[in-house]
């Protein structure tokens, strides 16, 4: 996701992400932006989940040890996402 507000050297550099919005595994963080942004020495955690049905998620906090979020068509799109 280069094209990305966050991504800064082909990482995610915002404090925290969400993901989902009950229905779709997306990144609700992801946003273009002519200047980058984030904490460049930051690797961006998941702060919520709302995808509830996931196998990652513990009381709409994800427990993986780590997400990858790439595009999937139009939306970038959280891959780790594993359904119950």
């Amino acid at each position: 996701m280069d094209e990305c507000a966050y991504n800064q050297d082909s990482a995610c550099r915002a404090l925290a992400i969400t993901v989902g919005d009950a229905t779709h595994a997306h990144c609700d963080t992801f946003f273009v932006f002519p200047a980058k942004g984030g904490d460049s020495s930051a690797v961006g955690r998941v702060g919520a989940c709302k995808m509830s049905g996931c196998l990652h998620n513990v009381g709409l906090e994800c427990q993986a040890p780590g997400i990858t979020v790439a595009s999937l068509g139009a939306s970038a799109d959280c891959l780790t996402y594993t359904s119950r």
